[in-house]
């Protein structure tokens, strides 16, 4: 199914607005507009999909929406429909009510709220883009409360470091500072949500202490210690009325001091505590918090803060949802609904890689409002289980979690406790009862330590019971590890061989295995998506399968974005490995949840093959692939436009040594480049012309300077390129780097003239139903699949991609309509000869008219492979599997002694 992309969406909903009239028929035409199937709109039109409690006023589909017509308030039935069991319990992303004149909607993940009249739906249609797989920006006024307040807090750090030099050297001096700030966010985050009175912690600060500054610290210390004075009797009098909160957050000791304030600080201070700390959220401001007090960091203001959205695509799939499905079908029985009470009250969540505690928080959030939907159903279902008592079975103390930095640690402690009190605050407003977040109870499971080095069970004990591991672990590539992070790798591993070009996120992977094997536990990380892909695959899949592991479901490749205030956006997968079972398995890919078989270590639904490096092809009709001619020359035999106009009005006859140089960036933004190319027998000829003579001195000299034997020892033959891989033939050129955002990649078909480069794999003897194939979308999905990125930039290598490549056997007359097509797409660029590759394939950009000869070509090449029209890229990388793996099985067979996997790396 194509992916629409904003402009069509637009397109789609324009047609919605402005009608004369609105009926029940407006939400199917809303949902086809963002290229919702056809065929489940239908099943929801008629009833098969509609599961809303009242189908006659309303319309429901799981994870999708709940409509409602309404005569009344359409904001009054929103507010009551949006927290209902109904809504909980089905997962919905939207809840629309509309009296057909005017329209409102929620969206459940960001918490935003829009109203408008309903012939302005054009207007407003990027509220609903989620329908179509492009995922909005979340959180999006409390992120700038979050932003503010951290920038505001790291004006109090500059202040209090000014006005304490050498604190931080002192053997507990950062310890002492990143205590004092998480108390500080606690004091202003009670004052503004009803822990304290309103503005008790700041008032007492303006009206206790001097404008100087000087008696600041002697304040805070005192007000400290009445936080953890249980009694009012035993605390100053004009503290007296400060609560007890508990000793765990404001025990006083020799390592916890406070430190000294000047008059700056004083003011920082005081204006940090005029923000609106209630709209805070726990869940971001934690990240951005820690950046704040770790140096180098604060230019990074929350940019690792992963966002709701994608923390909900590690916890929905691997517990949320089959709780809600249990919801669901224990709606009507007050016994299923109490069962299902006492299993999420057992459940443990366990992040190894915490941080601030972000995925700990929305986890603890989401059961909270699991269990507020069991309450109220069982409470409609039994009056003897009505809310007359403030009390929540999601205990803080099944929440665990491992995080190197120490300050990081007392963050997401306090992040859980406010959590807490937001979700205690939700239980108020829908059942009328307090849960007093005071005197702390809870001290939360979050430790601190090397979690590459730490025992997991010492952490949280596997006894067996109901844990999900969670989380977005570091990674960082082999080749680009620190020696801390390298000498982590033994403490996984132990006497276990492994690769040193495992990423660093393989060791929580690892260990991850390692702890759920043999046990119901589960886990979901989110993780660089380049660890299922490539080489990565076989290094790291082969041992985790090995311990009788699967993959459950898995997000593939998806750009990790959030609203911080410089948004990182790298490209990540989300992963699953759970024990090996006959439950259901599902990719989630472009919006789709697709049901697999299996999910192998590409995240595709095929068999657990490894994809190695291939000396040679697998596929007997496809020519042999080889990286192009590389000069290792200073640069010297290599022209661009201008130097080859000098070197041609200086003396003609040069021209007849310079042929076109090309490369990927030469190829793709349409740089001419040239080399010089002298054959051995034309040397003596080639240096009787001056501008050629002048290079090929100039190359002699450069490698007789080098340090490598193998480079000077072709100083004497200052003509010949170091590497030759160039035929004069027609050849095809395959850049070895190319955008991913591209659809395809621009491979190239060139004359017998053109040299192509080491920056290029090339082809020769390429006859043009070849280009077909690699210019395919089926083969841009194997692409994707098995050959590696570079950041986020395909990369071609021959060994992994090429050589691998399954291709069935292939009739004379496949082979001329693959010519035709292909011949077709060359004309088509030739027409837009005006603008470069780079601009043609811009897929914002890209002409209608090549568009559809890529289509063409896709739709012919994926009928070799499949009698039936492919819809995703995940039904052509099974197909693509199975045919490696019987291919491969074959080749075994036919040559049982022979290596038919290639060479590992």
């Amino acid at each position: 199914m194509a992916r629409l992309n904003l402009k069509a969406v637009e397109e789609r909903v324009a047609p919605l607005a402005g009608r004369e009239s609105y009926d029940r028929e407006f939400v199917f035409d809303l949902l086809l507009a963002y290229g919702k199937p056809q065929s489940s709109v239908t099943r929801l039109r008629n009833g098969d999909l509609n599961v809303a409690a009242d189908p006659a006023g309303e319309v429901a589909q799981k994870k999708v929406v709940y409509f409602k017509e309404t005569t009344g308030d359409p904001l009054e039935i929103l507010e009551e429909l949006k927290t209902s069991p109904d809504v909980v319990r089905f997962s919905t992303r939207f809840v629309i009510v509309t009296d057909y004149s005017e329209l409102v909607a929620h969206d459940i993940q960001t918490g935003e709220t829009i109203g408008f009249p309903i012939r302005e739906i054009d207007q407003h249609f990027t509220f609903f883009l989620p329908w179509a797989g492009m995922e909005k920006a979340q959180y999006i006024a409390e992120a700038h409360a979050d932003v503010k307040a951290a920038e505001r807090m790291g004006k109090l750090f500059d202040e209090l470091l000014h006005a304490n030099p050498g604190l931080l050297e002192q053997p507990h001096g950062r310890h002492a500072l990143n205590l004092f700030f998480t108390r500080l966010l606690f004091c202003f985050f009670a004052e503004d949500t009803g822990i304290f009175a309103e503005n008790q912690f700041t008032n007492a600060v303006g009206s206790h202490t001097l404008a100087d500054g000087s008696d600041t610290a002697a304040f805070l210390t005192d007000l400290f210690t009445a936080l953890d004075t249980a009694r009012p009797a035993d605390k100053p009098n004009h503290l007296a009325a400060f609560p007890y909160v508990n000793g765990r957050l404001f025990t006083m000791s020799p390592d916890h001091v406070v430190p000294a304030f000047t008059k700056g600080a004083r003011e920082e201070l005081i204006s940090a505590g005029k923000l609106i700390w209630r709209e805070i959220n726990p869940d971001i401001f934690g990240s951005m918090f820690q950046a704040i007090v770790t140096p180098g960091k604060r230019s990074d203001l929350g940019q690792h803060y992963t966002s709701v959205p994608n923390i909900l695509k590690t916890i929905e799939p691997l517990f949320m949802d089959p709780l809600k499905d249990q919801l669901d079908a224990g709606n009507d029985s007050v016994k299923k609904l109490e069962a299902l009470l006492e299993r999420i009250s057992a459940i443990k969540v366990f992040d190894p890689a915490c941080g601030s505690g972000n995925f700990l928080v929305i986890a603890y959030k989401e059961l909270r409002r699991l269990e507020h939907a069991i309450l109220e159903r069982l409470a409609e279902l039994d009056d003897k289980h009505r809310v007359l008592f403030a009390e929540s079975k999601i205990n803080i103390e099944n929440f665990f979690g491992i995080e190197i930095d120490d300050f990081a640690v007392e963050v997401a402690i306090l992040s859980l406790w406010i959590a807490k009190h937001q979700m205690n605050s939700e239980f108020k407003d829908k059942f009328g009862v307090s849960i007093p977040l005071i005197p702390l109870k809870e001290t939360g499971q979050i430790k601190q330590g090397n979690a590459t080095r730490v025992d997991w069970n010492e952490v949280c004990p596997n006894d067996g019971g109901e844990i999900y591991l969670i989380g977005n672990p570091p990674y960082k590539g082999g080749k680009s590890q620190g020696k801390e992070m390298k000498a982590d790798y033994p403490f996984v591993f132990g006497k276990r061989p492994y690769s040193k070009d495992l990423d660093y996120i393989a060791l929580w992977f690892v260990k991850g295995a390692d702890y759920i094997e043999g046990t119901p536990a589960e886990l979901a990380f989110v993780t660089t998506n380049s660890v299922a892909q490539g080489e990565h695959v076989g290094l790291m899949f082969p041992m985790i399968f090995a311990k009788g592991l699967e993959i459950g479901y898995a997000y593939t490749s998806f750009k990790w974005e959030n609203n911080a205030k410089h948004n990182a956006g790298v490209t990540v997968a989300v992963i699953n490995l759970r024990a090996e079972r006959t439950g259901q398995k599902f990719i989630f890919t472009d919006g789709l949840q697709i049901e697999a078989k299996n999910i192998n270590g590409y995240l595709a639904d095929a068999s657990s093959v490894f994809i190695y490096r291939r000396t040679g092809v697998l596929s007997p009709s496809l020519p042999r692939m080889v990286l192009g001619s590389m000069p290792k020359d200073g640069g010297h035999l290599i022209l661009d436009a201008a130097e080859r106009s000098r070197a041609v009005e200086m003396d003609p006859e040069s021209d007849k040594y310079l042929k076109q140089y090309v490369g990927s960036a030469e190829f793709i933004n349409d740089i001419q480049r040239f080399c010089v190319w002298v054959s051995d027998a034309e040397l003596t000829s080639a240096k009787q012309i001056g501008p050629i003579a002048t290079r090929l001195d100039a190359v002699a000299e450069w490698r007789d300077g080098r340090d490598e034997a193998g480079v000077r020892a072709f100083a004497a033959f200052p003509n010949r390129f170091k590497q030759v891989a160039y035929k004069a033939t027609e050849s095809i050129i395959v850049p070895r780097v190319s955008s991913a955002r591209r659809e395809y990649v621009p491979i190239g078909y060139l004359g017998e003239n053109a040299v192509i480069s080491d920056a290029a794999n090339a082809v020769y003897n390429a006859e043009p139903w070849i280009f077909a194939l690699l210019t395919s979308q089926i083969h841009m999905a194997w692409l994707a699949a098995v050959g590696g990125r570079m950041k986020t930039d395909y990369r071609y290598g021959a060994y992994i991609v090429y050589n691998n490549f399954p291709v069935p056997p292939l009739s004379d007359a496949v082979k001329e309509k693959l010519t035709v097509a292909a011949l077709r797409v060359l004309d088509v660029r030739e027409y837009h000869c005006e603008q470069t590759l780079a601009e043609l394939y811009d897929p914002d950009k890209m002409p209608d008219d090549l568009r559809e000869a890529h289509a063409a070509v896709d739709t012919l090449v994926d009928s070799i492979y499949s009698k039936k029209p492919y819809e995703t890229d995940e039904q052509r990388l099974s197909d693509l599997f199975a045919m490696y793996e019987r291919m491969t099985a074959e080749e075994a067979a036919k040559a049982p002694a022979k290596k038919t996997r290639g060479v590992r790396k």
